[in-house]
């Protein structure tokens, strides 16, 4: 039975177009927004051989494009998610086209790799991240009911991208030259991203979470200070995708190194990616029903056995195949940090907050992508790497495990059995506050 407050916020949401249709034709526009716009993620990954080769130099120097661009989409994601709660979502996203559009035009004229990576961190980075944490707080405002599920949609996006991006790129720096292919990629997403951007310029009405309106904002979150949970949660994210980067960052890098050529290795990174999109779908569904922190547990360590697989296979069929499992696995990690945040914290932070998170996700990326490099050029082979990110893996798992632990002293909100949350043996998902 729902309470006053969430009747209120019901009635209230109809009005504004929250959990409307207009919000899911919302959502579509800002899935196609989300995968143009994440080009900028996987445009290094690809064109990391050929950037090696003509410029002659080690595979962790190879590596330092997509690093500065990660830290650049981090950094980028919380700023851009300050212009969101202040001016709305168009802004950034008229911003950072912009900035795309200007990086690939400066990066098809870089004359050594020093300037490639400098207009990739500088730019690209920062544009592209206009259309990913940005996107997901935004969505995040416009459902109260399948909020898991429409965070896991938008968040597909970036994945969509590195499913159509690296075989579409790839062809065209065969055909055209990775220099000529960055001028496309300028005009492209310059045009299509402002024209796009004009669609989403209604804001959505503030509905403060439950958990919040439970105690009168009184409440700390998980019993901990919210300065102390951002900062779990930025650890997690860095831990978990430093294991993330290995596959994603250096998957191309790998297939060319065993022999299989740089297009089997494309096309193996879109399937991981393609297997990322049904991942954050489903994953998005499950929050749903077992909340956020919960689903980030379950991903942590489904992640952390398919990373255990690439240790023991490195056959082209075994490495599709676990491949798909990985993406499969993954791609739950990243949107349930959105759905822990909108869980715990204020809306009117949302953008901020889940920029801050995301920015540790991404830097997490770029450290793990440097570091595997580093660990190839030690080594001479990846397997120490694939190492390296399970070791890290574990970090977030615990983590998650500790932060789901202190669920046990969750208050159910009203209406409610009592005490329906008292001690470990809860089981009560959707009686129980945040959810």
């Amino acid at each position: 039975m729902r309470t006053d407050h969430e009747h209120e916020a019901v009635a209230e949401s109809h009005k504004h177009g929250v959990d409307s249709a207009y919000a899911w034709m919302r959502l579509t526009v800002a899935v196609i927004l989300s995968t143009i716009g994440g080009v900028g993620m996987w445009s290094a990954v690809v064109v990391l051989p050929v950037v090696q080769t003509e410029f002659g130099i080690a595979r962790a120097d190879a590596s330092l494009p997509y690093t500065l661009t990660m830290i650049g989409f981090g950094v980028g994601g919380v700023l851009m998610g300050k212009l969101v709660d202040r001016f709305g979502i168009v802004p950034p996203v008229v911003l950072g086209a912009s900035m795309l559009g200007v990086g690939y035009f400066m990066s098809s004229h870089a004359s050594s790799i020093y300037q490639f990576t400098l207009w990739h961190g500088l730019l690209i980075g920062i544009g592209s991240s206009a259309t990913f944490a940005p996107l997901l707080a935004d969505t995040s405002l416009w459902f109260i009911k399948r909020r898991g599920t429409a965070v896991g949609i938008i968040a597909s996006g970036n994945y969509l991208a590195g499913t159509v991006w690296p075989p579409v790129l790839q062809h065209f720096v065969q055909v055209d030259g990775w220099r000529h292919t960055h001028l496309g990629i300028a005009l492209f997403c310059t045009v299509t991203m402002i024209s796009l951007a004009m669609f989403f310029r209604k804001r959505p009405v503030l509905v403060q979470p439950a958990a919040a309106m439970a105690f009168g904002g009184s409440m700390p979150p998980l019993g901990l200070a919210p300065g102390t949970l951002q900062w779990l949660l930025v650890i997690a994210g860095v831990a978990c995708c430093v294991a993330m980067a290995m596959p994603q960052v250096h998957l191309v890098a790998y297939c060319s190194d065993l022999g299989y050529g740089v297009a089997r290795g494309a096309e193996m990174l879109s399937v991981l990616l393609g297997f990322g999109v049904i991942s954050r779908l489903t994953f998005g569904w499950i929050s749903d029903h077992i909340g956020g922190l919960r689903t980030l547990l379950l991903a942590s360590g489904l992640q952390t056995s398919a990373l255990f697989l690439y240790l023991f296979s490195d056959g082209l069929v075994s490495l599709y195949l676990i491949s798909a499992l990985f993406g499969l696995f993954q791609g739950g990690l990243v949107p349930s940090y959105a759905i822990i945040v909108r869980e715990y914290f204020s809306p009117r932070e949302a953008g901020a907050r889940v920029g801050t998170v995301m920015m540790a996700t991404l830097m997490g990326m770029a450290l793990g992508g440097w570091m595997s490099g580093i660990i190839f050029d030690f080594t001479g082979s990846y397997r120490m790497a694939f190492a390296n990110g399970i070791v890290w893996n574990l970090l977030n798992i615990s983590i998650a495990g500790w932060l789901f632990r202190r669920l046990d002293g969750a208050v159910p909100r009203a209406g409610a059995p009592a005490g329906a949350c008292a001690g470990r043996k809860c089981r009560v998902v959707r009686g129980c506050l945040p959810y």
